[in-house]
């Protein structure tokens, strides 16, 4: 082995410890959100029909790269799940929350740059079912693995702050048939809207 092949050597490994690939950028923002759920489906005993549209309110935190991939952790709580228009309606109270994490695509930043990113989730978690009748008849109590879908889009107004706008479908994955089970009808599902104010940190 020559003399210069042990420099030759030291620099290269110089070169690899030194040397840092680029890496995509990453911001995490949270977002607050109020939204309603609407169009729900179950199998669940219930006794009511529910009226529709629900309040729900919630928040999220996620991790987005200035690619086309992030994650999030989302919570969202409607209360009344179950309840209908009638003040005397069977169902005295009810809920339903879910926690889930999930995958986001987006458009790259380098094609929208601070306008609207829109984007793709979809992932798992928990789904809670929760309702309590007149005599104690039937109540529901269950914890479901629970799927979700949707789409948004993401905007920013300032450097720290935007706005972001989220449609996304949620249904049970596990459970018991209830006994209005029939081929196609989830044992619970619904879709849900939401709008929110993104902070970005």
């Amino acid at each position: 082995m020559s003399r210069k092949a042990p420099a030759a050597l030291a620099l290269v490994a110089a070169l690899i410890v030194t040397a840092h690939p680029s890496e995509a950028a990453a911001d995490w923002l949270i977002t607050p959100f109020i939204g309603s759920s609407f169009a729900p489906e179950t199998t669940f005993l219930i006794f009511e029909e529910g009226a529709g549209r629900k309040l729900t309110l919630g928040g999220s935190v996620t991790l987005l790269s200035d690619g086309f991939l992030g994650v999030e952790a989302d919570f969202g709580h409607t209360t009344g799940f179950f309840q209908g228009d009638d003040p005397l309606g069977l169902v005295l109270s009810s809920r339903v929350t879910t926690l889930t994490g999930s995958v986001i695509l987006a458009v790259p930043l380098s094609i929208t740059r601070e306008s609207l990113r829109p984007y793709v989730v979809g992932g798992v978690g928990l789904l809670q079912a929760r309702s309590k009748h007149a005599a104690g008849l039937f109540p529901v109590d269950k914890n479901l693995l629970g799927v979700d879908i949707g789409a948004g889009a993401i905007g920013m107004v300032t450097f720290r702050t935007g706005l972001r706008f989220d449609l996304r479908y949620i249904k049970a994955a596990s459970g018991a048939d209830g006994p209005f089970a029939r081929p196609g009808l989830s044992r619970l599902s619904f879709w849900r809207g939401t709008a929110g104010v993104v902070l970005r940190y």
